[in-house]
């Protein structure tokens, strides 16, 4: 495990990885988002209180899970970054932090949109919502903290502590709905007992849910990628790979 976590470590080998690993990523998960959204968006039976407008977590249910436990992982290479001074940490902390808020702000405007017909209003000043804004802003944060800094090293520290100190956010969006009164409805899903939804609604739940996840991993490696070739343009192994 620590040898391949050492090889993740190596700019080249890393590159060659994630290479590979896109190559057979892409085509899965457009043809797990192409499945879920049509089993979800048009199969699904509809809701008996919401009718068809609850077709929309199909949408926002896969992009703020995936938006929370992203930051779970800017976080991981924040840590290991400041601790282990290891450089691709860094790139992926940059590589991360504009997914996440891509999918928080995809989160954010469907749970919107939905909360319109459910709520009677756009927005409310609920405690989920809020702190799911909080998160949106902490990856700005760090966003702003990489471009503020000319010194990288320097960058990559500050970016390292606000992901760490973020983190406490993350709990509060999983609990908020049983520490306060809130609008928002409790976890549908659940890994301990009996789920609240229904498993003709819940399958293609799941599977947006697992293509969401592919589909931050593909971003973050081409965001990688893409970091590589800015910082290591003019390196020997770089040119052979282009080749």
């Amino acid at each position: 495990m620590w040898t391949f976590v050492h090889k993740m470590g190596s700019p080249p080998w890393f590159y060659r990885f994630a290479t590979i690993v896109i190559r057979w990523l892409l085509p899965t998960v457009l043809l797990a988002l192409l499945a879920g959204s049509v089993w979800g968006l048009l199969y699904a039976p509809p809701d008996f209180r919401q009718g068809n407008s609850y077709r929309i977590i199909y949408i926002h249910v896969p992009a703020a899970v995936v938006a929370l436990a992203g930051y779970y992982v800017m976080a991981i290479a924040g840590l290991v970054s400041l601790v282990w001074k290891i450089k691709m940490a860094d790139t992926a902390m940059r590589a991360v932090a504009p997914v996440g808020a891509a999918l928080t702000f995809v989160a954010l405007v469907t749970g919107a949109i939905w909360g319109k017909p459910t709520w009677g209003a756009w927005w409310v000043w609920d405690a989920r919502i809020t702190s799911m804004l909080i998160l949106f802003f902490l990856y700005l944060g760090v966003m702003a903290l990489f471009e503020a800094y000319d010194d990288k090293a320097a960058a990559a520290k500050a970016c390292a502590v606000l992901s760490l100190v973020g983190t406490v956010n993350i709990p509060i969006i999983y609990k908020s709905v049983d520490w306060w009164y809130s609008l928002h409805q409790p976890a549908s899903i659940k890994f301990t007992g009996e789920s609240a939804i229904d498993a003709s609604m819940l399958y293609p739940l799941l599977l947006m849910i697992g293509a969401f996840y592919g589909l931050f991993a593909l971003l973050v490696l081409l965001n990688m990628k893409a970091e590589l070739l800015g910082t290591h343009r003019q390196s020997a192994w770089l040119r052979s790979e282009l080749r």
